[in-house]
C-alpha cells in the first residue's frame, strides 16, 4: 500500500528526500526567471524585429501580431501537455522507470532552456520551438517528480515533506532571480546589451536546472515493481491501454475527482492573482518597475518561510483545514489589493508579504493532500491529471479578470472578481470527505486530515 512508511526515516530515506527537495530547487527557476520575468517581453521584442510592414509575424503561415505571439506559444505548449502528460504518466507507472524518465525530461527541458541563449535578431520561431520543448519537458518531469511523494513519505509525514520541497523551490528561484536581476539591471555598467543580459539569464536558468537535477537523479530510488514487461514500441501501446483502464477506474473514486474539481477552481485563482499582480501594480497603482521587480523577489523569499509555516500548521489542524484557511487569506489578499492606494509602494510590499505567506503553502499542501487520494501504483497517472487541471484550465482566471476589466474599465473590479474562484473552490473542497476518500483509494489516512 502506498505511503505506509511507519518507521522513522533511515539515513537512506532522508538522503532520498533531500534529493527530492532539490528538484523543486532546480526547476522553480524555469517558472520564475524564464516564464514569469524574462522570456515573454524578450520574445515579443524578437517577434517585433521580424514583423513585416503590416506589423505581423507569420508562424506556420498565420499572421499574428507580435504582442500576442508569446501567449499563443504558451497556449500551444499547454495544449500539448494536456494530451501528452496522461499518456506519459501511464507509461511511467507501467514501466516504473520513473527515475530514468525524470532524467530524460529534465535534461531535454534544461538543454532547450539553455538553447534560448541563441534566440536573437529575428529568430522568433527558434525561441518558440525551444520554449514549447522546454515547457512540455518541464511539465512531464514535474508529473514524475510529484509521483515520488507517496513513495518517500508516510501519510503523517507527507504535508511536511511536500511543504519543505516547495519552500526549497522558492528559495532556489529567489536566489537565481536575484542574481539575474542584478545582471540585467547593471547590464550597461557591465558592458553588455539588455538583449545579451536576458539571453545570459535564460542560459543560467537552464544551467541551474541541469546542474541541480543531478542531485535528485542520483538519490531517488525505484520503490515499486514494474507492471508490465513490454519493450520498445510496445511500451507506448501498453501505456495507452493502461490509461484507458485508469479512465474507467477513476469513476470508482468520485471523492478524488471532487477534490480535483476544487483544486481546478482555487488553483486557477492562485495562478491568476500571482500572474496579474505586476500588471495591477503598474497599471492601476502606478508603481515603478523597480518596485514591481523587488516585490517579486520579496514574495519568493517570504513564500519559502510561508510554505514551511503552513506545513507545521497542517501537523496540528490537518491539510484540508489549513488549505481552507489559506483560501480565506487569499480572499483577504484580494480585498486588500482592491483598497490599495495609488503610488503607495509600502502597501504593495505588505500585500506581497501576506501573499507570499500563503502562496507556496496552499500549493504544497494541495499536492500532499492529493497524493493521499491516489490508488497505489497509479501515482504518475493521477498526478498527470493533477498537472493538467493546473495547466489545462489556466484560461479561466485570466478570462474572468480580462472580462471584468472590459466591462468595468477598472483593474480594481477585475482583481476583486477573482474572489469567485477562491470561494467556489473552498466551497467544493469543504464537501470533500477527505478521510473517507483516502480509505476508498486504498491508503492509510494520516492522524490529521
Amino acid at each position: 500500500m502506498t505511503g505506509t512508511l511507519a518507521r522513522p526515516p533511515d539515513a537512506g530515506l532522508q538522503r532520498e528526500r533531500r534529493g527530492w527537495y532539490f528538484y523543486d530547487w532546480a526547476t522553480s527557476v524555469f517558472s520564475t526567471s524564464v516564464v514569469t520575468v524574462f522570456l515573454a517581453p524578450y520574445l515579443t521584442e524578437i517577434a517585433e524585429a521580424a514583423a513585416d510592414e503590416s506589423g505581423n509575424v507569420y508562424p506556420l503561415g498565420i499572421g499574428v501580431p507580435p504582442g500576442s505571439f508569446f501567449t499563443y506559444v504558451l497556449s500551444f505548449s499547454t495544449l500539448i501537455q494536456v494530451v501528452f502528460l496522461p499518456i506519459m504518466g501511464a507509461i511511467a507507472d507501467r514501466t516504473q522507470r520513473k527515475r530514468q524518465m525524470l532524467g530524460i525530461f529534465a535534461y531535454i527541458g534544461a538543454i532547450a532552456t539553455m538553447g534560448l541563449f541563441f534566440v536573437a535578431d529575428d529568430r522568433y520561431m527558434l525561441g518558440a520551438g525551444l520554449f514549447v520543448l522546454a515547457n512540455v519537458a518541464y511539465g512531464s518531469s514535474i508529473v514524475i517528480y510529484y509521483s515520488f511523494l507517496p513513495e518517500i513519505a508516510a501519510p503523517d509525514e507527507r504535508d511536511d515533506v511536500s511543504s519543505r520541497g516547495w519552500a526549497f523551490g522558492y528559495l532556489g528561484s529567489g536566489l537565481l532571480l536575484a542574481l539575474n536581476l542584478a545582471l540585467f539591471l547593471n547590464a550597461e555598467a557591465l558592458g553588455v546589451s539588455d538583449g545579451t543580459a536576458v539571453r545570459l539569464c535564460l542560459l543560467s536558468a537552464g544551467g541551474w536546472w541541469a546542474i541541480f537535477a543531478v542531485v535528485t537523479l542520483t538519490r531517488l530510488r525505484t520503490h515499486q515493481p514494474r507492471q508490465g514487461r513490454e519493450r520498445g514500441a510496445k511500451v507506448l501501446t501498453a501505456g495507452f491501454r493502461q490509461l484507458g483502464h485508469t479512465f474507467r477506474d477513476m469513476r470508482k473514486y468520485p471523492k478524488t475527482l471532487l477534490f480535483l474539481g476544487a483544486f481546478l477552481l482555487y488553483n486557477d485563482g492562485i495562478q491568476t492573482a500571482a500572474a496579474v499582480a505586476g500588471q495591477y501594480g503598474e497599471r492601476e497603482l502606478g508603481l515603478e518597475r523597480s518596485v514591481l521587480i523587488s516585490a517579486i523577489l520579496l514574495v519568493q523569499f517570504v513564500a519559502f518561510g510561508g510554505a514551511v509555516l503552513m506545513g507545521r500548521i497542517a501537523r496540528v489542524y490537518g491539510a484540508k483545514r489549513t488549505v481552507l484557511g489559506s483560501l480565506g487569506v487569499w480572499v483577504g489578499v484580494l480585498v486588500m489589493a482592491y483598497f490599495l492606494s495609488e503610488g503607495q509602494a509600502l502597501q504593495f510590499y505588505l500585500l506581497g508579504i501576506v501573499l507570499g505567506l500563503v502562496l507556496g503553502g496552499s500549493q504544497a499542501l494541495s499536492r500532499s493532500l492529493f497524493s493521499q487520494l491516489i490508488p497505489a501504483g497509479k501515482e504518475a497517472e493521477y498526478f498527470s491529471f493533477y498537472e493538467v487541471s493546473d495547466r489545462g484550465t489556466s484560461w479561466l482566471g485570466p478570462f474572468l479578470f480580462g472580462l471584468t476589466f472590459q466591462l468595468t474599465d477598472s483593474y480594481r473590479y477585475a482583481i476583486i472578481s477573482l474572489v469567485i474562484l477562491f470561494v467556489l473552490g473552498a466551497l467544493v473542497l469543504s464537501f470533500v470527505p477527505v478521510r473517507q476518500a483516502i480509505t476508498e483509494a486504498g491508503n492509510t489516512p494520516p492522524a490529521k486530515v
